[in-house]
């Protein structure tokens, strides 16, 4: 068949410079075909131009970016999201000399215009569909709007809620998040990368960016080689192998090594071993920053180490443009590094669609939508549905919830009619003013005879220099508003609502800001302002209901003991305010369970259910002297991994295998039977649990295999399968080899991670 020859193409009454300064068409049907004619035709500038990645409304003018991108010397951009601002900017990029497409970024991470839950949440649906319907939505907003890959998904294991983009990731265990990126991924590509509801996806922080000490944004990692294949590394790894086109490097260093100089990181361990074909990506300024990690000298240096280290793609910093040229002339860098990072680029571009047309997602300037921010471009009933399989009961003493509608209801709180909260970290595109707060949402869904009586009743802090920061990058549009009355004024209006009230709902946490990118805390504690707030409410004798809206575990054990019911909501987007009143008033039965674990103080963190196992571990219930433990407080997370309570029960029965001696190759059947035994139509997650109790390395106490979210009627059982093969049994041993020792293991199910039926068997 005769390949397709690249056509002229007709460009604001200009011709594509593509045939015309060549001696012959390029072939548009041969991705590899025409990346080499391209290279071949292109000068070394322009080739340093395509690894170029700008900020729109950074440092740059509008203007000067237009001009750089038609002299060939950018080769994308992120942070414009509007059709017309990247038709512009297209449209220069095809009057460059060769006429190469530029590609638009931007970070979507829960969302774009419709805002979904923050990524911790979607974990605790433990839903892979939901979390692929988030994904799928996310993809086709944000490629409506002419954008072509989003820095997502964050799939960094956070074991210390300290660290403040434990919000943007998906909580604490590889296989659950290794599940949930390989469905982010699939979900934002669609079945055709170049399909235009379809964007690039690029996996960051690579790599273990959540192990940073201390939980201290940006900080160093140091860890061995067993415990990052083991821990931390098989998400990355889920997405690659799940096609994700990108991979955005992260900030810290691994093992002496910043991520992005590291070539044992991004060539060894990414392409050599794992195959990885797509593009590498610096994160904003960061092989800049390599001067101040102390690794490079000088801007020269810097530009070496990282397209040495394998870096295509430079976001947000001139060194690629200054510097590599004169080191491609001193023979510092081979030409042939740089074809290799250019290449990668093409590629991206042609995997896109954009060489058969770069107009792809932007369209035409008739279709463009007359108002970005109009409502009918949202997508509120799968927010709907997802933000509330995202919500996770904590507490439900008495069944104090689901409340009644005819109840008179005191609203308290911060953030019971915030909408910027609402929205969480990350927010893309959304737009504060469309999302529903809780008191909407609350004042929506009361019955007749029912009242809502809403009071303000504190500030999310008092602290000045707390407020300061969070409003730091928000100086013309501060996002923390305060209350001017004194604190105990606005206590005593919400002690009045209460005593109005049959029930007061509370709903205090953190503001969006306080979880989010350079945003870690040393303490986990609600602020002084909202617990005074919720020791005055709990004088007033009345059943109490927190509502907690926040971007990590925080410290529960006073509210714990002290409130009538807990719902953990997380900052739930558009429409946080329906789902939460959703659940509140019983229309949906609560079935989200916690991906990570909530510790009882600061002091316990790291706390994580898959620890290694030790050999004075602590024991509940016996002496803890000369034990791992703290003797100031009860051992154990307050709440565990995997936990979360409903309307209704449920029961499993002890696991059944299908046989307890295992040949190496042969399957194992796990089932359990599962019953609905309370009065409501309800979901829960059955978890599966393993582990390997003789190693030839220590092994964790247990971890995760499998899991299935389960809906049943009251009354109603239903057996549930799973099948566990070889590769679950493996783990990487002291050689780094994936093995499968001989031995045996114990298969734990339960509906968390605590609280769990045995049986054993063994491989032989």
């Amino acid at each position: 068949m005769m390949k397709r020859l690249l056509p002229f193409v007709l460009l604001a009454g200009a011709i594509s410079p593509f045939a015309c300064a060549a001696p012959s068409a390029l072939p548009l049907d041969d991705r590899q075909a025409l990346i080499e004619a391209l290279l071949e035709r292109m000068t070394l500038e322009e080739k340093i131009g395509q690894l170029r990645l700008i900020s729109i409304g950074g440092d740059m003018p509008r203007e000067r970016i237009v001009e750089e991108i038609a002299a060939g010397r950018i080769g994308a951009t992120f942070n414009s999201v509007t059709r017309a601002d990247n038709r512009l900017m297209q449209e220069a990029a095809l009057r460059s000399r060769l006429g190469i497409p530029i590609f638009f970024a931007y970070d979507v991470i829960h969302g774009h215009r419709t805002i979904f839950p923050i990524s911790l949440a979607l974990a605790s649906s433990w839903d892979l569909e939901a979390i692929a319907l988030s994904g799928r939505v996310s993809a086709i907003e944000a490629s409506a709007d002419g954008l072509d890959l989003t820095f997502a998904p964050m799939v960094d294991i956070t074991r210390d809620p300290r660290w403040g983009r434990t919000s943007e990731g998906f909580g604490e265990d590889p296989y659950l998040v290794s599940q949930i990126a390989g469905t982010l991924v699939r979900a934002y590509q669609g079945q055709r990368l170049s399909a235009a509801d379809s964007v690039m996806a690029s996996v960051k922080h690579f790599a273990l960016y959540g192990a940073v000490e201390g939980g201290r944004d940006y900080n160093v990692v140091d860890m061995s080689p067993q415990r990052m294949h083991q821990g931390y590394l098989p998400p990355y790894r889920a997405a690659v192998e799940a096609g994700a086109g990108g991979v955005m490097v992260a900030l810290n260093t691994v093992n002496g090594v910043p991520a992005s100089a590291n070539r044992w990181l991004l060539r060894d361990l990414l392409r050599d071993e794992w195959g990885f074909r797509g593009l590498n990506i610096s994160d904003h300024g960061a092989i800049d920053e390599l001067l101040r990690h102390g690794v490079a000298e000088d801007g020269r240096s810097a530009a070496r180490l990282a397209i040495e280290a394998g870096i295509d793609l430079s976001m947000h910093d001139s060194l690629y443009l200054q510097e590599l040229p004169g080191l491609v002339a001193s023979g510092e860098v081979p030409m042939a590094l740089i074809d290799q990072a250019a290449g990668r680029v093409l590629a991206a571009k042609y995997d896109l669609g954009l060489f058969h047309d770069p107009y792809l997602r932007i369209g035409k300037a008739t279709d463009d939508p007359a108002e970005v921010n109009a409502e009918s471009r949202l997508h509120r009933e799968a927010a709907r549905r997802v933000a509330r399989d995202s919500l996770v009961l904590l507490e439900n003493r008495q069944r104090t919830l689901p409340l009644r509608k005819d109840a008179r209801v005191a609203l308290v709180g911060p953030l019971a009619d915030s909408h910027v909260d609402m929205l969480g970290s990350w927010s893309a595109a959304g737009v504060a003013e469309q999302t529903v707060t809780l008191r909407q949402g609350l004042e929506q869904a009361v019955g007749d005879g029912g009242r809502i009586i809403h009071a303000r009743g504190a500030n999310v802090t008092d602290d000045a220099q707390m407020i300061e920061y969070l409003n730091f990058l928000n100086w013309d549009r501060p996002e923390v508003i305060q209350d001017p009355r004194p604190a105990r004024e606005m206590i005593d209006e919400a002690v009045r609502a209460a005593r109005e009230a049959d029930v007061v709902v509370a709903a205090v946490g953190e503001a969006r800001g306080m979880s989010h990118e350079s945003s870690s805390r040393t303490s986990l504690a609600l602020p002084a302002s909202q617990q005074a707030l919720l020791e005055a409410l709990v004088a007033t004798g009345k059943p109490l209901v927190v509502v907690l809206m926040n971007g990590r575990p925080l410290q529960l054990g006073w509210i714990k003991e002290h409130a009538d019911a807990v719902l953990e909501t997380w900052f739930a987007g558009t429409e946080g305010g329906h789902a939460i009143a959703d659940v509140l008033y019983g229309v949906h039965n609560p079935s989200g369970k916690l991906p990570i674990s909530f510790p009882r103080s600061v002091g316990q963190i790291p706390i994580y259910y898959n620890h290694p196992r030790l050999g004075r571990p602590y024991v509940e219930g016996r002496p803890g002297n000369y034990t791992s433990q703290y003797f100031e407080e009860p051992n154990g997370a307050l709440y565990p991994f995997g936990y979360g309570l409903s309307y209704t029960e449920f029961e499993l029965s002890k696991p059944r295998l299908s046989q307890r001696k295992l040949n190496r190759g042969q399957p194992l059947e796990v089932s359990v039977t599962v019953e609905n035994s309370g009065t409501r139509t309800g979901a829960t997650v059955v978890q599966l649990y393993l582990q390997d109790l003789v190693g030839s390395s220590v092994r964790p106490v247990k971890e995760l295999k499998r899991f299935e979210k389960v809906m049943l009627a009251p009354g109603e059982a239903r057996v549930v399968r799973f099948v566990l093969v070889e590769d679950d049994l493996k783990f990487h041993d002291v050689r780094l080899d994936y093995v499968a020792e001989p031995g045996e293991f114990e298969v734990q199910l339960g509906l968390d991670s605590q609280a769990v039926l045995s049986e054993r068997f063994e491989l032989l």
